[in-house]
C-alpha cells in the first residue's frame, strides 16, 4: 500500500475525478487547497488587508491504495496532462507507507 497524493487547478476537479475512475481508484479524500507558484503573491497575501486573493483555487486528492492502481493513474496523469494547452499540469506523488492500522 502506497499514499497517493494529487493536486491540480480547481477547474480540473471533475477531469481528476475522472482519471481516478479509469484507474479503479475509488476510495479517495479531496479538500480545497490554494495553490501559490512563487514567493511573490505569498508575501502579498501575508499582510493585514491583503487587496486580492493570493493563491489560485486548486484541489488536493489522496488516496492510500495499491501500486498497480497508482501506474496506471499515473499513464492517465501523463495522457491527460500532455494535452494540455496550460500550463497547470494535474500533479501526482507516491509516498511509500512504512505501517498502517
Amino acid at each position: 500500500m502506497k499514499l497517493l497524493i494529487v493536486t491540480s487547478v480547481a477547474a480540473f476537479q471533475k477531469d481528476v475525478l475522472k482519471l481516478f475512475k479509469k484507474a479503479k481508484i475509488e476510495a479517495f479524500s479531496s479538500s480545497e487547497i490554494d495553490g501559490y507558484k512563487n514567493g511573490n503573491n505569498l508575501v502579498a497575501t501575508q499582510s493585514w488587508f491583503p487587496g486580492e486573493k493570493g493563491g489560485n483555487e486548486s484541489s488536493m486528492f489522496f488516496s492510500f491504495t495499491d501500486e498497480e492502481k497508482i501506474t496506471e493513474f499515473f499513464s492517465h496523469v501523463r495522457e491527460f496532462n500532455n494535452k494540455l494547452e496550460t500550463n497547470n499540469p494535474v500533479r501526482a506523488v507516491v509516498v511509500p507507507i512504512e505501517q498502517s492500522i
